[in-house]
């Protein structure tokens, strides 16, 4: 399978969120645990219009089908824990491994090409066994870091 990754538009909300939807329909089965689980969840709608516009948020599609297979927000911090740049990664959903771990390369390298110092990933969700090449270390409880300059 042949992946493409772009910047997410405003366009693809309803994607993401109808990908959401069937991962947390999975997940819970029943209708009223699925509400809470929302209420509690990284991908409102409230995050994602903060998110997509900053233009630092990538999805990931099947080349051939155009199929959304994941994607990831983000967002650049200035000062965090005593580095000038960072890129602070919020969330990433993927339905494919291969998906998860481009994802998570594209960040990566993000951060490597723009000259941040460190990628903040969120550690749940299988992300560390795709950071793991990277060298994380826990920073807080739920998140690695990952330093892209020497």
């Amino acid at each position: 399978m042949s992946l493409y990754c772009r910047v997410i538009q405003t366009d693809d909300l309803q994607r993401i969120l109808d990908l959401e939807n069937r991962k947390l329909t999975e997940q819970y089965p029943d209708e009223m645990e699925r509400m809470i689980a929302v209420w509690n969840s990284k991908h409102r709608i409230e995050a994602l219009n903060h998110y997509i516009p900053l233009g630092w948020s990538f999805l990931a599609e099947d080349q051939e089908s155009g199929a959304l297979l994941g994607y990831f927000i983000a967002q650049p911090l200035l000062f965090l824990d005593g580095q000038t740049q960072t890129l602070w990664v919020e969330h990433v959903q993927f339905t494919t491994l291969q998906a998860r771990d481009e994802l998570c390369e594209l960040a990566y390298k993000l951060g490597r090409e723009k000259h941040l110092q460190r990628v903040y990933f969120p550690s749940d969700n299988g992300v560390p066994n795709s950071v793991k090449g990277f060298k994380p270390a826990t920073w807080e409880p739920g998140t690695l870091a990952v330093k892209t300059t020497k």
